[in-house]
């Protein structure tokens, strides 16, 4: 958006983010309440881009957040109350029916917005004061925000698919690869590819992003495994992000054979007819694009609907099957932190929804050792 000379997007005397450098003083605005919000969320903006050198993805969401709060209060930052905190908060959870932990990703972002608008470093309360006879405060209190009381607050009812959920799942893609071949349809190779991306999904335990954003280049062999060929090791470069910073790598090992063999094939068979060169996106489209998350998630659920299973089940829910499948094999933990590019284990434990069986077998192996040991 264009602003004319004078206007509040004129850099002014003032360092990033002040009220000086956003807004110029002494200008008489045409309505100056809505004028003088947008040059709050501007200077905000730009405090979290350059001062603080977070992503704008992240700056973009927090500012939206800010906005739809004060959409939702009809008012301004200097007319905000911990009141018109506690009714969103309620708005948010009772009626939009939003989970607890997106209701406090909310409130943090209204939060840091508040302490930035009400800071005496960035001259918003005196900038306020003299044009509308009020000053913005701190809405955002320990006693009006969700605590943050237990490590998982998604949905209750996702979990790691079974092994023959999984099983049936994989069947069902690869069984619509034959249908399209037979039926001579346009859909075949992009049916083969689909079904490669969930098997890459679930053999080397990666969020849905991250195996839509993979290249070809991202494929490397490992001396310690030379029977994989060029599929040693997967190197995911857009892992999940953390605080705004840049996107995490890691080397994802290949431990499952038959998902190697099943996207060696891929490449080497399929990929080839989208007509691309030997580098790039490793899922292309017909358009010569990437195969987008979005899309991943819709023919996931197609499957997923058509085979009758629980709505609730995603993408993720491959990658909770990873984790869970090889801790019940027996792999290492901390090898499965590793992989999956956890920091902590206590995440990971999280991930892992073993089955009954073996928890029974679990069990009995504790009890024999214990009762031959005559404790």
């Amino acid at each position: 958006m264009h602003v004319p000379c004078g206007g509040w997007g004129s850099v002014l005397a003032g360092f990033e983010g002040s009220a000086r450098g956003v807004l110029a003083s002494g200008v008489s605005l045409l309505r100056p309440q809505d004028v003088v919000f947008e040059a709050i969320l501007e200077g905000w903006g730009r405090q979290q881009r350059g001062g603080r050198g977070l992503q704008a993805a992240t700056v973009a969401g927090r500012v939206a957040a800010v906005r739809h709060f004060g959409v939702w209060t009809n008012g301004f930052p200097w007319q905000w109350s911990a009141a018109d905190c506690d009714e969103w908060t309620a708005h948010l959870l009772g009626e939009l029916g939003r989970a607890p932990s997106t209701v406090r990703q909310y409130q943090t972002a209204l939060r840091l917005f508040c302490d930035y608008v009400t800071s005496p470093h960035y001259q918003w309360p005196e900038e306020c004061e003299e044009r509308f006879g009020s000053h913005p405060v701190q809405v955002c209190h320990e006693w009006n925000t969700l605590a943050h009381l237990t490590e998982y607050e998604g949905d209750p009812r996702r979990r790691p698919m079974t092994r023959e959920e999984v099983q049936a799942l994989l069947d069902y893609a690869d069984g619509q690869v034959e249908r399209a071949g037979v039926s001579g349809r346009k859909g075949m190779v992009a049916a083969y590819r689909d079904a490669t991306v969930f098997k890459v999904i679930y053999g080397w335990g990666l969020r849905c992003t991250e195996a839509s954003r993979l290249d070809v280049e991202d494929l490397y062999r490992s001396a310690r495994a030379p029977e994989l060929g060029s599929l040693g090791a997967v190197q995911v470069r857009f892992g999940k992000r953390s605080r705004g910073s840049a996107p995490r790598r890691r080397m994802v090992l290949s431990v499952m054979p038959w998902a190697v063999e099943a996207l060696a094939e891929y490449v080497a068979v399929v990929r080839p007819r989208y007509a691309v060169g030997e580098g790039g996106a490793l899922w292309p489209t017909e358009r010569g694009g990437r195969l987008a998350r979005r899309e991943i998630e819709a023919r996931f659920s197609a499957y997923r609907d058509a085979l009758g299973m629980e709505r609730s089940l995603v993408p993720h829910c491959l990658r909770h099957s990873y984790v869970t499948h090889q801790i019940e094999d027996g792999v290492d933990p901390a090898f499965v932190q590793r992989q999956v590019g956890h920091r902590y284990a206590s995440t990971t434990a999280l991930y892992a929804g073993v089955s009954g069986d073996f928890m029974n077998s679990m069990m009995r192996r504790v009890l024999d050792e214990a009762l031959r040991g005559g404790h």
